[in-house]
């Protein structure tokens, strides 16, 4: 064997090992705004799995990082809410986002392997990148992403009741904010469409024309799960 190939023989063992235990997982990636949440919600209640939301252990993650092991979180943590969201372009914004480049995901790996591996985890949020997640699919369709259209994003937009969400109200612009961030998510999709298609992982486009029962049905049918039950 020529030098380095053990090294290599051995992560490949320790990821396909890794994925063995992750094979109860379910992932339920996606664009933000496209409806994560809501499916993963409704089919947790439907099969009686447990549901796993990575936005609600941010702060947790957070606060179990260092600045060594997640420069872009602690750079982004340092800066006040104008340098966050008003003074930065877009396109800044999403390639120095903390999340977006994938940091603290061992620790939503960590997590799961610390849960029982009865009944199945549905994981979901915009932390599941493509590229993070398919290394520990024992199946390949275990994950799916879910893509907002153009005319969805737009009309999530306008049903807004103030502009821009709840904390780009406490900057000094909310509505450049707003449109900066409806910006990065836009370019974020698409980021996520390419991926997903370089690496042939399952993605759904979701409608201004789509229901949450249909939604719920194609995630359903995609996990390769019985819509009947």
């Amino acid at each position: 064997m020529q030098p380095g190939q053990h090294e290599q023989h051995e992560e490949a063992a320790d990821v396909a090992e890794l994925a063995a235990r992750l094979r109860h997982v379910f992932w339920l990636g996606g664009g933000p705004g496209a409806g994560k949440s809501t499916i993963a919600r409704r089919l947790a209640d439907r099969y009686g799995w447990r549901r796993y939301a990575t936005d609600d252990v941010m702060r947790d993650h957070a606060a179990r990082t260092t600045p060594e092991e997640a420069p872009f979180l602690h750079r982004f943590m340092a800066m006040d809410m104008d340098e966050r969201w008003v003074n930065r372009s877009p396109e800044v914004m999403l390639d120095t986002f903390h999340w977006f480049r994938g940091e603290g995901f061992g620790l939503i790996v960590e997590d799961l392997l610390r849960l029982p591996d009865e009944p199945c985890i549905i994981v979901e949020g915009f932390r599941l990148l493509p590229r993070l997640v398919k290394p520990l699919l024992a199946l390949p369709e275990r994950a799916v992403w879910l893509l907002p259209t153009p005319a969805f994003r737009v009309a999530a937009l306008r049903n807004r009741s103030a502009p821009g969400d709840g904390f780009v109200r406490r900057t000094s612009d909310p509505m450049r904010a707003g449109r900066h961030l409806a910006e990065r998510d836009r370019m974020f999709s698409t980021r996520l469409q390419e991926e997903t298609e370089r690496l042939r992982l399952r993605t759904i486009p979701v409608d201004t024309a789509m229901t949450e029962d249909g939604l719920t049905a194609q995630v359903a049918r995609a996990f390769r799960l019985d819509c009947r039950s």
